[in-house]
This record gives structure tokens, C-alpha cells and sequence, in this order.
């Protein structure tokens, strides 16, 4: 059997893909299994040994496509050598219109996609001739695994959730690059987000990794990417105890220092579901989207969040007039931290 998973990014929309992956490997090992990707996600899934085919593709000018019109002669076009794989079925893990369209166009008989009522953009529902209802408030990485199931024809893997990333010698050496600057015990400290409601105070993020250094002997790693100088600067800044080191690893070499982590703390942010899949103990920090969908499937993680407010009830906002979800106090997150710490998971 030849399949298709269509999952085209960010980084965190990967990950949470990959149990699938795991799952479709394991339950039917002898398919030809592809991957459709945007090329600025695809590094996660370089070199990964479940998967025959990786095929990136760069859909940035399709973003906005106005009308099915417009999307399907650019993608038939962009695609033309896409049915020459003779895909036997296609699985739409995207739920958008140009993730869809590519399904169809892949020629695959069987294409498989969530209800309208799960799809971020429940049109696309036109390119596909499967559905699978998902229920309600359902972890993304349970929701992707329960339309492979479907699908596929297997029972959900109720524990022992794998996420499957392959690195090399060169990321455990920019692991061990990074580690020797830090104490034997150390933090992750991730104060990026995509959005800036996402971000929790960089200044707070100086103050918890005093806190993690005075009650724990826990020195901090402040991971920022390369256009995050500035967070790491206010960081440093803010700390008090010189315990603080900021790196800027590759993503896969992140991978492999979260493995090492003795707690990872972070928004709703790609490192973070790194940081998850690397099984790194991890405290997040949500505001403006949920745990229960975007968070750890793991139940010893912990999510640090505003309840005492309703106006985080499918927000979703990138800006905000009345930004209080993320106004939390240091003292919150670090008795947070003290508790994962605690709990082995």
C-alpha cells in the first residue's frame, strides 16, 4: 500500500503528527509511506527511517488564494509529477484547503480528513471523500492518531505515545557543546512565541532561573533562534545569579539537548513540543491557546494558565486590548517547576 501523509507544517504541527507516523509504521509495515511538507518545516523530518518519501513543497504563494480557482491550476501545476507515485490513499492531517487540494491532486482513490466541525478550514472538505469525527476538546496528537486509526484500520496506541526524529553525531556534539557551559543540572528556558500574546515577560524568565539556581541548584539555558537576540539580552539582563547561559541551537541539536533537561519551561511555541517529544520534564506557560489541545499528552507536565479569567474561552488572538492571560506571576511557574520536579512522570 502506497500512503500519503499530508501534514505540511509549522514545526509544531509535525510533531504533533508524528505518533501517526509511528503508529501507520508499526500497524501496516510493509507500506511505501510518503510525507508532503512545506520545505522551511521539513528539517525535522530529514533522514527519518519510517519514511520512504519526503516530498517538500513551498505553498507560501497559495496562502492566500482566493477562490479554489486560484489554488487548484497553481497546485496542478506545482504537483504534475505527484500522481506518477500512484499514492492508493492520502491522509489530510492539515485540514486546510491547499492541504486538501494536494490529497486530490495526489490521485489517491481514498483520501481521508477530518469532519467540517475539526477542519481549521472546513471547505477544504470538498477535495476529500473520508471523514472522521473526532470529539471535542481532543489533544491534536490524539486527534491526528484517531483519523490515522480510522483510516488504517488500528487501535489508538493508549500509552507509549513515539515520536520518531533521527539526528546525527553532529547534533549530539552541538548538544555537548552547549551542556559544557552549564551546570550538571540544568533549565531550558524558552522565552519566544510565534505570537506576542504567546510571550510570558522575558524579565520573568531572569528572575525563575535565580529562583531555579537558589532553591535547586538548577543553572539555566535561555534557546533562542536567531532572530531572538533580543529576548535572551532582557533576560540576561534580569538575572541576578550568573547562571544564566544563552545558546541558539539547530533545531535537531535542540532536540537532543531537551533530552538532557532537568525541566523545560516555555509558551505554546515549536521548542516546546520539541521539548515534549525529546521527553523533557515540561512546564508551559499558555495564554492565549489551550493546553488541553496544543499541550503534553503526558499527564506528570504541567500547564501554568489563567483560569480566573473568561476571555481566554477560543481566543485565539494575536493582539489584544486586554492582555491579562499571560500576567503570571514568577512565583506560579517556579512552584510549578518545584512540583514537575518532584513527579518522575
Amino acid at each position: 500500500m502506497k500512503i500519503l501523509i499530508v501534514k505540511l507544517g509549522s514545526i509544531g504541527d509535525i510533531i504533533h503528527t508524528l505518533p501517526s507516523l509511528a503508529a501507520i509504521r508499526q500497524n501496516v509495515p510493509g507500506a511505501e509511506i510518503s510525507w508532503v511538507v512545506e520545505s522551511r518545516s521539513a528539517e525535522i523530518l530529514r533522514g527519518n527511517e519510517l519514511i520512504d518519501r519526503l516530498i517538500e513543497v513551498d505553498t507560501r504563494s497559495l496562502r492566500k488564494g482566493p477562490i479554489v480557482a486560484s489554488i487548484l491550476p497553481s497546485l496542478r501545476e506545482h504537483f504534475r509529477k505527484l500522481r506518477r507515485h500512484k499514492f492508493d490513499l492520502a491522509i489530510d492531517f492539515q485540514g486546510l484547503m491547499k492541504s486538501a487540494a494536494i490529497a486530490k491532486l495526489s490521485g489517491a482513490k481514498i483520501r481521508y480528513g477530518f469532519d467540517t466541525a475539526s477542519m481549521r478550514e472546513p471547505a477544504s472538505r470538498i477535495f476529500l471523500n473520508r471523514s472522521v469525527e473526532v470529539p471535542k476538546n481532543t489533544n491534536i496528537i490524539r486527534k491526528n492518531l484517531a483519523l490515522a486509526a480510522v483510516a488504517l484500520g488500528f487501535e489508538i496506541p493508549e500509552n507509549g505515545l513515539k515520536f520518531p526524529i533521527s539526528t546525527e553525531l553532529a547534533h549530539t556534539r552541538e548538544r555537548d557543546d552547549i551542556v559544557s557551559g552549564a551546570n550538571a543540572k540544568f533549565a531550558i528556558l524558552n522565552p519566544a512565541g510565534g505570537w506576542v500574546t504567546k510571550l510570558w515577560p522575558a524579565e520573568n524568565y531572569g528572575a525563575l532561573a535565580d529562583q531555579l539556581w537558589e532553591a535547586h541548584r538548577i543553572s539555566s539555558i535561555v534557546a533562542v533562534g536567531p532572530d531572538e537576540s533580543e529576548l535572551a539580552a532582557r533576560v540576561l539582563a534580569a538575572s541576578r545569579s550568573g547562571k544564566v547561559t544563552v545558546a541558539r541551537p539547530s533545531l535537531k541539536g535542540f532536540y537532543e539537548l531537551a533530552k538532557k533537561a532537568s525541566v523545560y519551561v516555555g509558551g505554546d511555541t515549536g521548542p516546546t513540543h520539541l521539548a515534549i517529544a525529546a521527553g523533557a520534564p515540561v512546564v508551559g506557560i499558555f495564554g492565549p491557546t489551550e493546553w488541553w489541545r496544543n499541550g503534553s499528552p503526558f499527564s506528570a507536565d504541567i500547564c501554568v494558565e489563567r483560569t480566573d479569567i473568561d476571555c481566554r474561552i477560543d481566543c485565539h488572538r494575536r493582539t489584544c486590548s486586554n492582555w491579562i492571560c499571560m500576567d503570571i506571576s514568577v512565583k506560579t511557574v517556579f512552584d510549578a517547576i518545584t512540583k514537575r520536579l518532584g513527579d518522575p512522570g
